[in-house]
């Protein structure tokens, strides 16, 4: 177990403040800059504005924010007081917001202002009672005390101290899956754990400076804060991911380290060559799932190239060596992690077979230590010691695994992890719709895209565009399905259950409605206008 400041963020910046309190710690691509020294002292203030809207230790602070110094700081703030934050997508809405809400057990919510007409279409949870707005006029909601965030994100001095020492066990962050079997499932993070999964990275160095495009309610975008943060390394946070500006953000701010995730490395990779394809500072970067294009980048740009195996529970528990070539690969258990491939039983698989991946960790606390409020879930996932993915691999002779499928009915469309479960519910709830199944197909890109199968109540024609204008205010815009086949009836087990193996081998057919062709482009919404 590492000292407490080479864990826990508060004696963790302090400590940085001792040793390199005017180097820059974080620059946001299009606000402030700040040095560690400025960063640690931001960060006491508001989590004093925290405490005295009576957040305390181990309390639960809810967190719906863009990237930007106000996520940034209310997260750091709320693990100052040794608070729990609870980060939400802002892509949220309807009964997926609803059920996030219902159990994430915060009475505060720090929230962007153009995120609050969504809160009028749910129930809230009656644990929920105060609001405080970012960016616009408070407004009125319903049973909730509704204030200015400033009294928050402007304050001065120092909080009162915790009531204990907070430790590597305790939760920092809880990151709620995107609900691969079912609902939406809140994974309790410790210090522990974001600590392993940002020292898994062998090439990050003090002297770095990593870009950070990914969400900071993603284990993605927070997991990269802290392995910078970690090593007492600069950081630059961005927005999001602009294909069109990644080079220039790269240029202007020299940057060293980054991550992208398959579109991402597709849509650098099928950019036009320029000249200064080779003028730039990044050195290293991590490309998840390892495609074909990666080579290419490689070649290309004159980067090294790595990649790893990671999800929300677990902590990067395998990584590759420099310039991995083999397609699907993941490279190998990381010092500390035990990996095994098992059967339905948790009987080890031979070499070669396709298995689920299970996990453990000679650490304690290096991984999560279960779902809120889920017990069955927590016992199910933690069954035998091991964690278990369930997700597909196989091993080779050599010890390298190579992820072959997703055993559930998970779907990944750039860069979002997408349940299958709840845009079913919602295709369901149109009037038309008797039963409707969703499964992956390949995406031109990288990873997925979204194919619903839909079957009409008897006697009713279902119009492919009045069904995604009933979705598209009621799902994120990258869970609305791309594709669409209605078929008479959806195939089924002897048991009734839906057969979507078969969906899956059948894919896209002539009978297929595509969106895109439809000219229906739906896109991602930034607050206060649209982004392209």
């Amino acid at each position: 177990m590492p000292p407490l400041d080479r864990c826990v963020l508060r004696p963790l910046l302090d400590r940085h403040v001792r040793e390199r309190p005017d180097k820059d710690c974080v620059t946001f691509e299009n606000g402030p800059r700040w040095t560690y020294r400025a960063l640690r002292d931001r960060v006491a203030a508001v989590a004093a504005g925290l405490q005295r809207q009576g957040v305390r230790q181990g309390d639960h602070v809810l967190v719906w924010l863009p990237n930007g110094p106000e996520a940034l700081l209310v997260w750091f703030a709320a693990n100052w007081l040794g608070a729990v934050q609870v980060p939400l997508n802002i892509s949220y809405r309807g009964r997926i917001l609803e059920h996030v809400l219902s159990i994430a057990d915060a009475a505060l919510m720090v929230a962007d202002a153009g995120l609050l007409d969504r809160l009028r279409d749910v129930a809230l949870p009656d644990t929920l009672r105060r609001i405080a707005v970012v960016g616009g006029a408070p407004r009125l909601v319903a049973g909730l005390e509704v204030i200015d965030a400033a009294a928050i994100l402007q304050a001065e001095g120092e909080p009162e101290p915790p009531e204990r020492p907070i430790l590597p066990w305790d939760t920092q962050s809880m990151i709620y899956t995107s609900g691969t079997t079912g609902p939406s499932k809140g994974v309790l993070c410790s210090y522990m754990h974001y600590t392993s999964s940002g020292m898994a990275f062998p090439f990050v160095r003090e002297g770095d400076c990593g870009l950070v495009t990914l969400p900071l309610f993603h284990m993605g975008g927070t997991g990269s804060v802290y392995r910078y943060l970690l090593r007492g390394a600069s950081i630059v946070i961005a927005e999001s991911f602009r294909t069109q500006t990644f080079w220039e953000v790269v240029r202007r701010h020299r940057i060293t380290c980054a991550s992208l995730l398959g579109a991402m490395t597709s849509f650098l990779v099928k950019a036009p060559p320029t000249p200064q394809d080779r003028d730039h500072t990044l050195r290293a970067l991590t490309i998840v799932p390892l495609t074909e294009e990666a080579a290419v980048f490689r070649e290309r740009f004159g980067v090294e190239v790595w990649t790893t195996f990671n999800m929300t529970e677990i902590a990067c528990a395998i990584f590759s060596e420099v310039n991995p070539t083999r397609i699907g690969g993941c490279g190998r258990p990381r010092p500390g992690i035990t990996a095994r491939i098992v059967d339905e039983n948790d009987c080890e698989v031979p070499v070669g077979t396709v298995g689920e991946l299970a996990l453990r960790s000679d650490i304690p606390w290096s991984m999560n230590h279960g779902y809120h409020r889920n017990p069955e879930a927590t016992a199910r996932a933690w069954r035998n010691g091991w964690f278990h993915t369930g997700d597909a691999f196989r091993r080779d002779e050599a010890g390298e695994f190579f992820f072959v499928d997703r055993m559930k009915d998970a779907i990944r469309r750039r860069g979002e992890n997408i349940s299958s479960f709840e845009v079913e519910a919602e295709i369901c709830a149109y009037p038309l719709v008797r039963e409707a199944a969703v499964v992956a197909v390949p995406s031109e890109f990288a990873e997925d895209e979204v194919l619903a199968v839909v079957a009409p109540i008897p006697g009713a024609q279902i119009d492919p565009v009045a069904l995604i204008e009933f979705l598209a205010p009621r799902l994120p815009h990258f869970m609305v399905p791309r594709y669409l086949r209605i078929l008479p009836e959806l195939p089924k087990t002897l048991t009734a259950k839906v057969e979507k193996h078969l969906l899956r081998a059948e894919g896209l057919g002539p009978d297929t409605w595509d969106r895109d062709k439809a000219g229906i482009r739906l896109r991602r919404e930034r607050l206060g206008g649209e982004t392209g």
